[in-house]
């Protein structure tokens, strides 16, 4: 099999590069329109049922009170120790403000 050296040296840089740009578009573009197919074709069988429960936060509501201020003080106190490398002796907290 040989290959033809003038063939090859004929086709410009600038179109090799146009001929890859253009296939990779045209790629993506064909996953997105088959993204898109298989999408409304599960949502046809499966339906909305997750968007139809309610989402729950993590967080406790705003309203909630702390059960426990001295457990919850003393959690933080040793968070703040760790992080700052000292003993929790030597941290005093003053007040807790929710916001």
């Amino acid at each position: 099999m040989t290959i033809d050296l003038q063939a090859a040296q004929a086709i410009p840089g600038w179109q090799v590069f146009l001929m890859g740009f253009g296939m990779v578009f045209i790629g993506l573009i064909c996953i997105i329109i088959l993204c898109s197919i298989l999408g409304a074709i599960c949502k046809k069988f499966i339906g909305d049922s997750p968007a139809e429960q309610p989402v729950r936060s993590a967080a406790p509501s705003q309203t909630s009170a702390i059960k426990n201020k001295g457990e919850f003080a003393a959690a933080i106190a040793a968070a703040i120790a760790e992080e700052m490398g000292t003993d929790v002796k030597g941290i005093r907290i003053l007040s807790i403000n929710k916001l």
